[in-house]
């Protein structure tokens, strides 16, 4: 197939092909009702949390508030990845503009970041609640709140920015990405010409995406543990039931980043292609199923407003129905 080149740049595409959904072809009605009862759920589980947590004050506090955000940004990943995901399985030629692929790349790259960056602002608020119980609501005044979430917002959307300008210098002549989505090493690699440097700008900017989030966790966790130890066996339990909920999301965010970077960074010619595919999904999906299952139903005071809430719109009405 020849490349659609555009009239105002010579010898650059107009669009990329997505050829991971070759392998896709034989079953792609049943992988896009997949795709799309995952989306549904995706977005009616944290929207669900979220309207709970908005709707009762007395969840108004600051984990909640990280909880929100937290949510906020599965929908936005999410949806910078399922609908094209779908649209592009049903089309004939699987492929995708220059530009919605270069979008795309910042929504799921910012995405990336920003979890991480939310995950780490939730571990402090967690130390903070253990190690200064009688002080939290005075230390984690509206003003800290503020700044935490407009830090958490712009940190990852700054800084990825401006290492995408680099991107967006880029003109293309290559046209194929071998992912279900557009990331920004497989738009690279494109390129008309060789940019190295932007590879090496990248190594240079690991450390920032990731050394004040790792440092913020690991002291948060190494104080919190410090306190339980010295804490009795039954409060040092009610301490650390407060923290599963995160050290689930941050394990299972540490374990799905360490396959996307493999996956990105390595040749995994070796790895059945389902493999890959499905492992490029979970990176997103899942978190995005399982944080709003571990904050709602893992969280007693959240958990018990969701199953009032149930219990009010769905069984107090059937039994209203059965009487009349």
């Amino acid at each position: 197939m020849e490349a659609v080149v555009s009239s105002g740049r010579p010898g650059t595409v107009l669009t990329f092909t997505m050829t991971a959904y070759a392998v896709m072809e034989n079953n792609k009605h049943g992988l896009f009702t997949v795709f799309l009862l995952l989306y549904l759920i995706i977005l009616t589980l944290n929207t669900l949390l979220i309207t709970v947590i908005h709707q009762n004050k007395e969840l108004h506090q600051p984990m909640n508030v990280f909880t929100c955000m937290l949510s906020v940004n599965e929908m936005y990943g999410t949806t910078a990845l399922l609908p094209a995901v779908m649209a592009l399985l049903m089309s004939d030629t699987h492929e995708t503009s220059v530009k919605w692929c270069l979008a795309q790349v910042y929504f799921v790259h910012t995405y990336a970041c920003a979890e991480f960056c939310i995950l780490a602002v939730m571990g402090y608020d967690r130390y903070v609640a253990i190690c200064y119980p009688l002080h939290y609501h005075s230390i984690m005044s509206y003003s800290k709140i503020s700044k935490l979430v407009a830090l958490a917002s712009l940190y990852p959307l700054i800084l990825f920015a401006c290492f995408y300008a680099l991107t967006l210098n880029l003109s293309f002549c290559g046209k194929v990405v071998p992912k279900l989505y557009c990331v920004n090493i497989e738009v690279v690699k494109n390129s008309c010409s060789s940019v190295p440097y932007i590879s090496i700008v990248g190594l240079v900017l690991i450390p920032f995406f990731v050394v004040p989030q790792l440092v913020m966790i690991v002291f948060s966790y190494m104080q919190i543990a410090r306190v339980c130890g010295k804490l009795l066996r039954e409060s040092r339990g009610s301490a650390l039931k407060t923290c599963i909920p995160h050290l689930f999301s941050l394990l299972n965010y540490t374990i799905l980043s360490l396959f996307e970077v493999i996956q990105s960074r390595f040749n995994m010619n070796h790895v059945a292609v389902d493999a890959r595919i499905f492992l490029s999904l979970y990176f997103i999906i899942i978190p995005s199923v399982a944080n709003p299952v571990l904050y709602g139903l893992g969280t007693q005071t959240v958990r018990v407003h969701i199953l009032k809430r149930f219990i009010r719109h769905t069984i107090l009405p059937s039994k209203i129905r059965d009487f009349g």
